[in-house]
């Protein structure tokens, strides 16, 4: 058996002489019989690991940690008799061959078994097993006795549970050889704690955030032949919270943007200076992303004027709580009064433009005391206002202008106008 020290020799020349780093073939090496945790681990980038017609031994349980990149395996025609399929569960393997190794028929190559049964490829390796009788036999055709996949069994509670709660749930597991039992959490915030008694676990999990709302827990029953695995979602419940709110911006229309989490899902109502804001299609609430229990939005404007200046106020709420947020909103400057450039307006301007409020579970006011205006409409009746001055004007500015032509034709005449007295003047006695 050849030495650690030679085993990483024949590492380092395979690496140094590959084209590209992730891409490794070695074949011919009759002393490279051992592979150990630390002879690959340098090679995280490592994807394709080829090794045939060499004296390949043995393959230590945990001599691709690292190697989490790995897809391609083939230790065609080496000198394998037996391999743990511990050496390859954390890997995503999109092909391993293992064709040509004297494997001794047991149940630790039951799961090579498994493996070729469950492909989703239609090519199937002619892999054989040396039994008691010394006897080459189809893998595919092995019986061992007592030698099957585990199974897994969770038995939760309701797992829609409230912010700040707890919560157990419990495991039992079963399988010949006598499976493991552990607990999947991924990525729980909450703080957890499990128990495991030979085929019986629990996973309690205290003070619940609701970072973990949609999270899945598993328990995982594992033995030599392979894994199974029972699964619940978790769901929480929780207050609202207004996490962003700015003031408008403008791309195709204006949007004051927000975001605001909870769950279920909360009611949006919009407040315009205190009044209740109706929504219309010129001033509504669009959700653009959601993410579980995160809505990102906007409140839409179109083509917002002066009229629509003022204090939005965002108010989010669910069975469980509410939460408020408010921000001031300038689109364009008063005529006469403000050039664009003072957000300070007089309070008195506002006065009769209270505005009505979206809430996107429900667009009504109903019983409540709150006054509410529709700023659309207000905003129309403006435009028309506008057009009527303007008209006005235009037919004031003609006439006098008319009036000066003719005062002026009255006092130069040069075209017999004998009978046009605009001013008689009055002779003085004596």
């Amino acid at each position: 058996m050849n030495s650690h020290c030679e085993t990483q020799k024949i590492m380092d020349e395979m690496i140094n002489n590959s084209f590209l780093e992730n891409k490794s073939y070695i074949a011919n090496q009759k002393r490279l019989e051992i592979i150990n945790e630390d002879d690959v681990e340098a090679y995280v980038g490592l994807k394709n690991l080829t090794i045939v017609d060499s004296g390949l031994k043995f393959v230590a349980h945990k001599a691709f940690l690292k190697n989490t990149n790995l897809q391609h395996i083939n230790f065609t025609r080496n000198k394998l008799t037996s391999l743990s399929r511990k050496h390859f569960r954390h890997l995503d393997l999109s092909e391993l061959i293992l064709v040509g190794n004297p494997f001794t028929c047991s149940c630790d190559i039951m799961w090579i078994k498994t493996l070729q049964e469950t492909k989703s490829s239609p090519e199937t390796q002619d892999l054989y097993c040396l039994n008691e009788s010394s006897k080459n036999i189809p893998l595919a055709n092995l019986q061992i006795p007592n030698c099957g996949l585990p199974s897994a069994n969770l038995a939760a509670p309701n797992l829609t549970v409230e912010e700040g709660k707890s919560v157990t749930l419990s495991c039992s597991v079963a399988g010949d050889p006598v499976p493991n039992l552990y607990w999947d959490v991924g990525n729980l915030v909450s703080k957890h704690m499990n128990e495991t008694s030979h085929t019986q676990g629990s996973l309690r999990i205290t003070n619940i955030s609701s970072d973990d709302s949609g999270k899945q827990i598993s328990c995982v029953a594992e033995n030599l032949v392979g894994e199974d695995q029972d699964s619940v979602n978790l769901t929480v419940h929780f207050a609202p919270t207004i996490t962003f709110l700015e003031s408008p911006t403008s791309d195709h229309h204006w949007c004051i943007p927000f975001t605001v989490k909870g769950n279920p899902k909360p009611a949006l109502q919009w407040f315009y200076n205190g009044a209740i804001l109706n929504e219309s299609k010129y001033i509504c609430t669009k959700i653009h992303v959601t993410n579980h229990t995160e809505y990102h939005g906007c409140l839409q404007l179109d083509n917002p004027t002066h009229m629509n200046n003022g204090d939005y106020k965002l108010v989010a709420k669910n069975e469980y709580g509410k939460d408020e947020k408010q921000i001031s909103a300038h689109f364009m400057g008063w005529p006469g009064i403000d050039d664009g450039t003072n957000p300070n307006y007089p309070d008195v301007i506002y006065e009769d433009y209270g505005t009505a409020a979206n809430d996107i579970g429900d667009t009504t006011n109903r019983s409540n005391n709150i006054p509410s205006t529709d700023v659309a409409d207000n905003t129309g009746r403006e435009h028309l206002s506008v057009y009527a001055v303007v008209v006005i004007a235009s037919v004031v500015g003609f006439c006098l202008l008319v009036m000066l032509f003719l005062l002026k034709l009255a006092r130069h005449s040069k075209f017999g106008m004998k009978g046009f007295v605009l001013f008689h003047k009055i002779p003085l006695d004596g």
